[in-house]
């Protein structure tokens, strides 16, 4: 096709802007399990920028990868699981950091100080037999901050989040709403001031309304913090009223990158498309919903071709025997899908685009 850009992996995936900033970067990063009954790859030879201050959102379905992708950002899988390729980080101004060169005693510290995760539900991130107050003090004093500073940037955090400070210090897990809960571990993750903030589902657990309330107040911490942020969820719609850019994952690798606006307003992979139509928002009526039919392939199997092409209304044999490159989407160098189709997209998986366009709010 005449849109196909020819380049390498690393630069197709990045959808690359010279004049951004990358503090994160990653090329070939895969995660695989050992399993007897073969090789289990559930990140596949990913190749992908964050840029310093932006909020990118990682979509897919459950099971497509995208917190593989998170946990191979900070080198946090649990055994018996290897993340091989490389994950580097460009802290400002400093020498860049080979995060899976590190130490057990630098990853401790990189995994709060330079980059910090929230992961989907608070309840099974604290203590239940410890104060709110306790979490945040014990984080402190393992990163050797001074305590006294420590709890007012914990204070201020709080207040920012719309919180009573100590009426929440003082509380058990248990005494706080799921909401509560939520922005208090959002918080504590942002106490020793991370540049990321790595992002899992974390407001997966709660209704929709409370959703649009965080992620709301997630924005006014990333102007005010100046942070990068990378959301990992299933949820399009809720996303793309929030990140500056997203990111479409697919059978553990990216399918569709580019700005928000491009992608809401223009999907051109038949799987993003799909995407929009499954997922219920508070602006579509039901009946527009339609689940994807089929299943996601199994990461042990291997598949030629294209891995959507089992569920997709455009393949051909061309798609089932050659995995299709980045292709630009008209012409936009920061809109990159993988689909030989693209451009036929709108015509097989037909999408309302005034129902499935969230209100951006950025």
């Amino acid at each position: 096709m005449e849109n196909t850009v020819q380049q390498s992996a690393q630069n197709q995936a990045n959808t690359v802007d010279n004049d951004r900033d990358v503090i994160l970067s990653l090329e070939n990063a895969t995660v695989e399990f050992d399993m007897d009954r073969g090789t289990s790859r559930v990140l596949d030879s990913v190749d992908f920028d964050v840029y310093r201050e932006e909020i990118v959102g990682i979509v897919g379905e459950s099971g497509s990868g995208k917190s593989m992708l998170a946990n191979a950002m900070l080198d946090a899988v649990e055994e018996p699981g290897r993340v091989t390729g490389s994950v580097r980080y460009f802290p400002e101004g400093e020498d860049p950091k080979d995060v899976l060169e590190l130490s057990d005693t630098e990853l401790r510290k990189f995994r709060w100080e330079e980059i910090s995760m929230v992961f989907q539900g608070a309840s099974r991130s604290f203590n239940p037999t410890m104060s709110i107050r306790g979490h945040f003090e014990e984080t402190l004093k393992a990163h050797d901050e001074d305590l006294e500073d420590g709890m007012e940037r914990t204070r201020e955090l709080l207040s920012d989040l719309y919180l009573d400070p100590e009426r929440v210090l003082d509380s058990y897990p248990h005494e706080l709403s799921g909401g509560m809960s939520q922005r208090a571990l959002i918080a504590l993750s942002l106490v020793l001031e991370p540049e990321v903030l790595v992002m899992d589902e974390p407001t997966a657990a709660l209704d929709l309304l409370m959703q649009r309330s965080i992620l709301s107040l997630l924005s006014d911490l990333q102007e005010k913090y100046e942070l990068t942020v990378v959301f990992i969820t299933h949820d399009l719609p809720l996303v793309a009223g929030l990140a500056d850019r997203l990111a479409v994952m697919y059978a553990f690798d990216l399918r569709e990158v580019g700005p928000t606006e491009s992608i809401v307003r223009n999907p051109s992979h038949p799987y993003t498309r799909a995407l929009l139509k499954a997922v219920p928002n508070l602006d579509a009526p039901l009946d527009t919903m339609e689940p994807i039919e089929g299943s996601a392939p199994d990461p042990v199997a291997t598949q030629d071709g294209c891995t959507y092409a089992p569920r997709c209304p455009l393949a051909d044999d061309t798609c089932r025997e050659s995995p299709p490159e980045f292709h630009q989407v008209d012409g936009n160098s920061e809109h990159a899908v993988t689909c030989y189709y693209w451009d036929q997209a709108d015509e097989a998986v037909e999408l309302d685009l005034d129902v499935a366009d969230p209100e951006v709010s950025r």
